[in-house]
């Protein structure tokens, strides 16, 4: 909006002082008559207008994409034309306001000086736009550039969890086959699930918790069948919580985590505690398992977590985090993220 502001400024303010200008000029030639003041006020507001639907044509066209001599060759064209059309509409309204005493049709090198004049003005205007717009549009490039990368990035860093996920499940499922076919059978449309709500893209690359929470349960019950009853599960979902969204795959990231590393090595096994709460206009999720981390190193980072980590960034800035904190003989992993993206 200030840019706006500030472009019909400098519209009104170059074009009115131009005008003025000129007025002076023939005030001090011919005199003051209300006819030459009416005929600058008119070439004032009509340059205003032309020039504006000039550069909706320029950005229209993407001229100022161009390299150097490319946009030269095409605004060049574009400034005669309008210098014509403006010098014409000079001629044009003389004529109209006085018959009698038109310069520019008794002397055609008085119209020739006027269509110089004109022009030269016209590309004066067009210098100062390419080159005042110049910065912005810098600004721009690199802003799409970074979102551009960020989008390959993210793309990559879901490609890397992925794999990891569905070897995991596969492993779970391979010994039911023969062992229990009924059960394989029922794994095995649970896993569907997974892979559809796996492969699905969405353009913001966010979801809402409730889906994950139901992804992250099919896991859990495949994961149950290989560690049996060492596996306990909790879950505590505030209801406001389950439709904030977050970034797909990242509570599956988190619990996987903490089977692999935390039950999984136990002779006992033990509980796993999946909850969720808003806090402010943050989600807070938290999964909680036997381990202990070293030296409790907030940081501390496997693929997984450094994926994790890396999509939040990518995602939300400085507005999330992932923590992990030692809790007398269990790990918490602490996810933080914005309640609006």
């Amino acid at each position: 909006m200030t840019t706006r502001k500030t472009y019909w400024a400098c519209q009104v303010l170059g074009w009115g002082c131009y005008s003025a200008a000129g007025l002076a000029g023939a005030s001090r030639q011919i005199g003051w008559r209300p006819t030459v003041a009416v005929g600058y006020l008119l070439f004032g507001l009509y340059s205003i207008a032309l020039t504006e639907l000039f550069r909706r044509e320029i950005l229209r066209r993407g001229w100022l994409n161009a390299d150097a001599g490319r946009m030269f060759r095409a605004l060049a064209p574009g400034v005669v034309t309008v210098g014509s059309i403006q010098s014409f509409l000079v001629i044009a309204i003389n004529q109209a306001l006085e018959p009698s005493s038109n310069t520019f049709v008794r002397e055609p090198g008085a119209a020739l000086w006027l269509w110089v004049s004109v022009i030269g003005a016209t590309s004066i205007w067009t210098i100062l736009y390419v080159a005042l717009t110049a910065q912005r549009r810098s600004r721009e490039k690199e802003v799409h550039l970074q979102l551009a990368i960020s989008e390959a990035e993210l793309r990559a860093l879901e490609a890397q969890i992925n794999p990891h996920f569905l070897f995991n499940c596969l492993n779970s499922i391979r010994g039911l086959v023969v062992e229990n076919p009924a059960l394989a059978q029922d794994m095995i449309t649970r896993f569907a699930n997974i892979l559809r709500y796996n492969l699905h893209r969405d353009p913001n690359h966010t979801v809402p918790l409730a889906s994950e929470v139901e992804v992250v349960s099919d896991y859990l019950v495949l994961e149950s069948v290989r560690l049996e009853e060492r596996l306990q599960v909790r879950m505590a979902i505030e209801p406001g919580a389950a439709e904030v969204p977050i970034p797909p795959m990242l509570l599956q990231s988190l619990v996987e985590n903490a089977v692999k590393h935390g039950i999984a090595p136990l002779p006992a096994g033990g509980e796993l505690v999946v909850s969720a709460r808003l806090d402010g206009d943050a989600l807070v999720v938290e999964v909680d398992s036997p381990g202990h981390v070293a030296d409790a190193n907030p940081d501390a980072s496997g693929l997984g977590l450094a994926n994790t980590r890396e999509r939040l960034r990518i995602l939300y800035g400085s507005r999330a985090s992932l923590r992990l904190e030692n809790r007398d003989g269990r790990v918490a992993a602490t996810v933080r993220v914005p309640r609006t993206a």
